[in-house]
């Protein structure tokens, strides 16, 4: 059965999709069947791994409207044992409809049950709010993930995140917080240090070991429409998502 991680954070720019799709590939190299799941409808998860939008036939609006199951729109990416359900913008709209249906707060974890048994690891890439979407994703998961970058106001709106979690532990009571993880991470500026000591002392052991450094490759990848791992596996950035996904892999035992 597969461990389902959402990958959230409230606030944008934080490096929340550039995880979900590294920590996805790094998983896969380590020969374990994956599933990223693109439910935030800026689609940048979709468009990094090399899809065009414009194309797609059925995406992630479509099931969380219920006109078609998950497995209609799964996507086999060019990586082996890597495979995506896509999104594009119109998946806005659809949070819109959400709020009429009555599985809306459980229509993803309903969609997520028929595919569970075929994957290891199943990676949801939520919106940068605390929207309906992302409920839905908290409330289909096993484990939180939260990238924090390492930049000042940092902490901010992750006190809420947390409350927002112990509301969605009424309807999914297994959902415990897998660790956070620092990006954007500058050994070289005393910012950089403060923060990441911040971040530690508010979440303790929860902090990963492995931060994400801010790193050139990282920022460039998407734009080749592959991960860091594949665009400079020599990188900084890749190494680190690298030894982030044998962590994860620790915590998930």
């Amino acid at each position: 059965m597969a461990k389902v991680i959402c990958v959230t954070n409230q606030k944008g720019g934080v490096g929340k999709t550039t995880t979900a799709v590294n920590l996805s590939y790094y998983l896969a190299k380590n020969k374990l069947r994956v599933l990223l799941v693109d439910l935030d409808p800026q689609g940048n998860a979709t468009s990094g791994l090399g899809f065009e939008k414009e194309k797609l036939k059925a995406t992630m609006t479509d099931v969380m409207l219920g006109e078609v199951t998950i497995e209609d729109v799964i996507l086999k990416t060019k990586f082996k044992n890597f495979e995506l359900a896509p999104a594009t913008p119109q998946l806005a709209n659809a949070e819109v409809e959400l709020t009429k249906m009555s599985k809306k707060f459980v229509q993803l974890r309903d969609e997520v049950k028929k595919v569970v048994g075929k994957y290891d690891y199943i990676i949801i890439d939520s919106p940068p709010s605390l929207s309906l979407l992302t409920v839905n994703g908290m409330i289909a998961s096993d484990y939180l993930l939260l990238p924090v970058q390492t930049e000042f106001y940092a902490l901010e709106g992750v006190a809420q995140l947390l409350e927002s979690m112990k509301l969605v532990r009424k309807v999914n009571p297994k959902l415990k917080l897998l660790g956070v993880v620092a990006t954007m991470y500058d050994k070289r500026t005393s910012l950089s240090i403060q923060v990441l000591a911040e971040i530690k002392k508010y979440f303790k052991d929860k902090t990963f070991n492995t931060a994400i450094p801010r790193n050139v490759r990282i920022a460039e990848a998407p734009s080749h429409g592959v991960p860091v791992g594949d665009y400079d596996r020599f990188s900084k950035g890749a190494k680190a998502y690298k030894e982030l996904a044998k962590e994860v892999q620790e915590r998930t035992k």
